[in-house]
């Protein structure tokens, strides 16, 4: 089976966990999204937004539902950066990370977002893709408050529930439309994010540099 075909095998297995199961497979696809990215919330969502048209959900237990499952899977990732140190996180990623389709390259650029913008990018990170699931290693890495991460998760997770649900909702049968529109904004927030590396790797050695001549 290739590669596209299993992708798209496992956005038909939780389109058909949602319809199913309700709620609870909303939770649970949710959780698993942000442990394993391939998963799409931008897929399962506007999908359960669509199903607020029939009455099987509603766009506030849908935000709710979302929120809950990914604060949960959040809270693995944070769990990890409390308990591993960074050089045997990122020995683990480089050795497993494939199989959740991650690398050390995404970990970098997940780390270098907290260092830079501090813990808001916990809120905002979340509705960038990738980044929403590795941000909280760094987040646990430097052992963040509790509390306070679990507030910018829900608030960022709970944003991005319901504007998809929302889109959802608006275009009923048309709701598959939702993913594509993500893809372009996903794709430009990829560019955006390989930009602000290479700006912040040139800052870092020009700072060494300058030092160095001090």
């Amino acid at each position: 089976m290739h590669l596209g075909e299993w992708l798209n095998n496992l956005k038909i297995w939780a389109e058909s966990l949602i319809s199913s199961m309700g709620y609870p497979g909303l939770g649970i696809v949710m959780f698993l999204e942000n442990i394993f990215p391939p998963l799409p919330s931008e897929v399962v969502l506007p999908l359960a937004g669509s199903l607020t048209l029939t009455g099987r959900f509603t766009l506030i237990w849908v935000t709710v539902v979302g929120m809950i499952g990914s604060v949960a899977g959040a809270t693995v990732f944070y769990a990890l950066g409390r308990v591993f140190s960074e050089g045997r996180l990122r020995a683990l990623i480089a050795r497993y990370g494939r199989w959740l389709f991650l690398s050390v390259e995404d970990f970098d650029r997940a780390e270098m977002w907290f260092n830079r913008y501090g813990e808001y990018v916990i809120f905002f990170g979340r509705m960038v893709p990738i980044v929403r699931s590795l941000i909280s290693v760094p987040a646990g890495l430097a052992a963040m408050n509790l509390p306070r991460f679990f507030f910018y998760t829900a608030l960022g997770t709970a944003l991005w529930s319901f504007v998809l649900a929302f889109l959802g909702r608006l275009l009923g049968a048309s709701w598959p439309l939702v993913a594509e529109w993500i893809d372009t904004y996903q794709n430009v927030v990829l560019v955006v994010g390989v930009v602000a590396i290479v700006v912040f790797v040139a800052q870092r050695v020009r700072q060494r540099r300058l030092s160095q001549h001090d």
